[in-house]
């Protein structure tokens, strides 16, 4: 008997790459080569928090300090050495086994820098596995395009309130319904609405968690000032009336 409840998942097409959000802060990049491609590499790994080498030219000496130290052995046996050709950079991190993106060479790549859109905490990337990153950068900006103004500024008010309900519910078993509750309020307001969202709100916001029930606008509104749930004359759809002949 067939489990009706089964989810319905997409079939597989292979031939993409997994795109993950990955964490480099305080680690290091090393870049090797300049110009155009290499500024936008380096705006990459910096806006991750990473902390950057770079080595530009060819007549400019490189202390073996500024290496990667599972680089120092097979770089160079003198004091200091110039820029390697870069099938040889790429060809010391796989067998350092140090992930690397080797420009205009996708098959030799571990990863790719996709074309980003970016809006404060959101990020958007689109990759086309390293076919046209032309039409990555136009996809790109149409889907930035669409997107309403504030999109960035709501996600942060969100950021902020989960960290608020963390703190009054810390318990790891409690997990399941917070992301309920979180899911529940990220789908009852707008985008201008989450963006107007002040510190109060939130925190009247978070009165409504203990019943799973994310409140009009209209309620957080009327309770600014220290009111609470109780005190308000607003109409919120929980009650009815009739009229007997």
């Amino acid at each position: 008997m067939a489990n009706t409840n089964q989810q319905k998942f997409p079939d597989v097409q292979g031939g993409g790459s997994l795109i993950l959000a990955w964490q480099i802060k305080n680690k290091t990049v090393l870049v090797v080569g300049g110009g155009e491609v290499a500024a936008g590499r380096i705006l990459n790994v910096l806006n991750a928090d990473a902390n950057v080498i770079v080595i530009v030219s060819s007549s400019l000496p490189i202390s073996r300090r500024s290496l990667p130290p599972t680089l120092l052995p097979t770089w160079s046996s003198s004091p200091s050495t110039t820029r390697p050709p870069l099938p040889r950079s790429g060809k010391l991190c796989k067998e350092h086994h140090i992930p690397a993106n080797i420009a205009d060479v996708p098959s030799e790549c571990d990863f790719y820098f996709g074309s980003v859109h970016r809006d404060g905490p959101l990020q958007i990337m689109v990759s086309t596995n390293g076919k046209g990153p032309r039409l990555a950068a136009s996809i790109r900006k149409w889907i930035g395009n669409q997107l309403p103004a504030g999109v960035g500024n709501a996600i942060e008010r969100i950021g902020e309130l989960r960290v608020k309900l963390r703190k009054i519910v810390p318990d790891p078993a409690d997990g399941p319904r917070r992301m309920r509750w979180m899911t529940k309020v990220s789908d009852a307001y707008s985008w201008d609405d989450m963006c107007a969202l002040t510190d109060e709100d939130m925190d009247n916001l978070l009165i409504f968690y203990p019943s799973g029930k994310a409140p009009e606008l209209q309620v957080l509104k009327a309770m600014r000032g220290g009111k609470v749930p109780e005190d308000l004359d607003v109409f919120d759809g929980s009650f009815g009336f009739s009229i007997g002949a």
